[in-house]
């Protein structure tokens, strides 16, 4: 008799289509980009294989390393990567995640490009230069002569590696350095300065410290010039070939995103160019800030889709006294309890995308319920992921706690879209500014949650209670968050009840809006049709 026999383990979740998931697609044909379903499963089948998950792996037990000087002593500031983050680059780019629908006039294009971006998730490190790359071109277009020379870069579909000239490059990578030590999002409180030169340039003298993927082509930066804090386009090399002093102390140590470089960055009389006016930095890179913003949301949604499935197909093979656990009330319980608030993420997440697409496209009401929306969604979809990460990684128990299983990975990124672009507290007090100042964005707003008004009953009391809450007298902010968690939940709740599964939307009523659950995950009340839920969450695989 042999020591060593393996029973009774689950075989890897790989040959399956990561679009294979029906709260997505819906959602793609629903906000107009059905068009690009064809590609959507090419990305899914190709984000579903083996090496896909490898390249994943290798490319976080591989980090960055920064190279500050050559063997002779010049200076170089080079961020070297393992050959796994650059294939993953080549597929993200090559598919249009990043900055593509910037030159697409089809309807729907962004759409499309965030259904790609939350399929093709072998590693979340490498969306943070695609997702930059997307959001640049909007604060670039700030500076016309600027866009007219760079975007056609930052929106080709190649991947050209290393420090060159920009402007000679096939493709480019954009990235956003606003962050200072002694402010974090306080970003009027930045310190670095520029100083305008005859020829129309700046030159900028400060010390930024987060500056994720410093090894983009161009940055949009932040600045304190004669007329206040402005926006900068600053290049890593210059157009005489030459370094642009933009000095890399180190990178940072952090809890996730490790496959992805983030540097402390020094300004040594860098080379700039303005985009848009002095003292305007702020309201020109916020453009930048909500398509970011826009891709936390996408990615905390994407996270909580790949929690969902890996715990159902674990569940699914795996046995524990005398039944599959996938058989067992308690673990369908809680396995259909990540489901939906994987599936309610992911339905906020499209009808965001379809907001910006038409927004982009001049449609004011689109703008008015995105400028609330993308906040709210910001604030809450992201903060649910940690939890969601955490009780993803228990249903598989002690092989969810080994590296190998991926789950420990998934679970160190699940705090970070929280943090990026703005805190909770951030987010929610920019949507208490929206309620103040923007009348319209509210009435957009309600407008999206009372086009399911009379479908569910319970739906009809959280939109009345937040109301009340909306109209109570007083001071808002030390309530801001269950404000802010309020929306959510009713936006939710009416997108879910008008598109979403029927036993899915019964269950996130019954739980989120009536109450009808414990704190917990796995806590949904007897009555939830947990069949028809969990088998949207399991993976069909070969």
């Amino acid at each position: 008799m042999t020591t060593h026999q393996v029973l009774n383990q689950v075989p890897p979740l790989v040959g399956h289509d990561t679009a294979d998931d029906a709260a997505l697609l819906d959602g793609l044909a629903r906000e107009g980009a059905g068009w690009a379903m064809v590609e959507l499963h090419e990305i899914g089948r190709l984000a579903g294989t083996e090496q896909a998950a490898q390249h994943g792996r290798l490319a976080n037990e591989h980090p960055p390393v920064l190279r500050t000087h050559d063997r002779n002593g010049h200076r170089v500031d080079e961020v070297e990567f393992h050959p796994s983050w650059h294939e993953l680059m080549c597929t993200a780019v090559g598919h249009g995640l990043h900055a593509a629908p910037w030159a697409d006039d089809r309807v729907g294009a962004h759409v499309a490009r965030a259904a790609k971006f939350y399929t093709w998730r072998p590693d979340a490190g490498h969306g943070c230069p695609i997702s930059m790359t997307y959001a640049a071109v909007p604060a670039l277009r700030h500076a016309p002569e600027l866009a007219e020379r760079y975007e056609p870069l930052l929106t080709a579909r190649t991947y050209d590696f290393g420090l060159r000239v920009p402007l000679t490059k096939r493709g480019l990578l954009a990235g956003m350095s606003m962050t200072e030590k002694q402010g974090g999002s306080d970003v009027r409180a930045n310190t670095t300065v520029a100083r305008a030169q005859p020829d129309g340039s700046y030159r900028l003298l400060g010390h930024k410290w987060f500056t994720s993927a410093p090894m983009c082509d161009v940055f949009l930066t932040l600045a304190q010039s004669s007329g206040g804090l402005t926006c900068f386009l600053v290049p890593r090399v210059l157009p005489d070939g030459t370094g642009n002093p933009m000095r890399l102390m180190r990178l940072k140590d952090k809890l996730g995103n490790r496959s992805n470089a983030s540097a402390e960055v020094e300004y040594d009389d860098a080379v700039a160019w303005r985009v848009g006016g002095e003292g305007r930095g702020v309201r020109t890179i916020i453009d930048m800030v909500n398509l970011t913003r826009l891709d936390c949301v996408i990615g905390a949604a994407a996270g909580m889709r790949q929690g969902a499935i890996t715990a159902a197909h674990h569940a699914v093979h795996r046995r524990a006294f005398g039944r599959h656990l996938a058989d067992q009330p308690l673990m369908r319980n809680v396995l259909a309890d990540l489901t939906v608030e994987s599936e309610a993420a992911t339905v906020l997440m499209m009808r965001l995308a379809g907001a910006t697409d038409r927004s982009a496209r001049g449609h004011a009401a689109e703008t008015a319920f995105k400028r609330i929306a993308l906040a709210v969604g910001k604030y809450w979809v992201c903060k649910r992921w940690p939890g969601h990460a955490a009780e993803a990684l228990e249903c598989l128990g002690g092989n969810g706690y080994v590296e190998e299983s991926g789950m420990p990975r998934l679970f160190r990124e699940s705090p970070l879209n929280s943090i990026w672009e703005g805190s909770g507290n951030v987010a929610a007090l920019d949507v208490l500014r929206a309620l103040a100042g923007q009348p319209e964005a509210l009435a957009a707003f309600h407008a999206e949650v009372d086009a399911a008004a009379g479908a569910d009953a319970r739906l009809d009391a959280a939109v009345r209670q937040v109301r009340a809450t909306l109209a109570e007298p007083g001071d808002l902010e030390v309530r801001a968050r269950r404000v802010v968690e309020q929306l959510a939940l009713v936006l939710q709740g009416a997108l879910l009840v008008r598109h979403g599964h029927p036993a899915v939307a019964d269950a996130f009523c019954a739980s989120r809006l009536a109450g009808d659950r414990g704190h917990a995950y796995g806590t949904l009340p007897a009555g939830v049709d947990f069949a028809a839920i969990v088998d949207r969450a399991t993976p069909k695989v070969g």
